[in-house]
């Protein structure tokens, strides 16, 4: 039996990402817990964590803020590896996260 590496091949995400290393916190069912986002775009981004999530799991992302405070994302799991991450497409995003998320990828850009 031949095994497919899922990640040969084309490209299936449709928006640039960018490397970041942004120390957050995400909560799902299991409670909240901290993790660290490695990749982001205006639709999603990928959480490092050892905590455990299910494929299609809805969960929240609380992501800093320069003045101490936090923005929460929502966002479903299109992707999980046990003991490694998961990865997260933004849903539910008000017109204000959007534009967070398009200023911030931005200002990526421009490193």
């Amino acid at each position: 039996m031949a095994i497919t590496d899922r990640r040969a091949g084309r490209e299936r995400r449709s928006v640039e990402r960018f490397k970041v290393n942004i120390e957050i916190e995400w909560e799902g069912l299991i409670g909240r817990k901290p993790g660290t986002i490695s990749d982001i775009s205006t639709a999603g981004c990928f959480v490092l964590c050892s905590g455990e999530v299910d494929d299609s799991e809805n969960v929240k992302i609380f992501f800093p803020l320069t003045d101490g405070r936090t923005t929460l994302f929502w966002g479903e799991v299109s992707n999980h590896l046990f003991e490694i991450g998961f990865a997260l497409k933004f849903i539910e995003m008000s017109d204000a996260q959007k534009e967070f998320l398009e200023v911030y990828t931005d200002t990526l850009q421009e490193d």
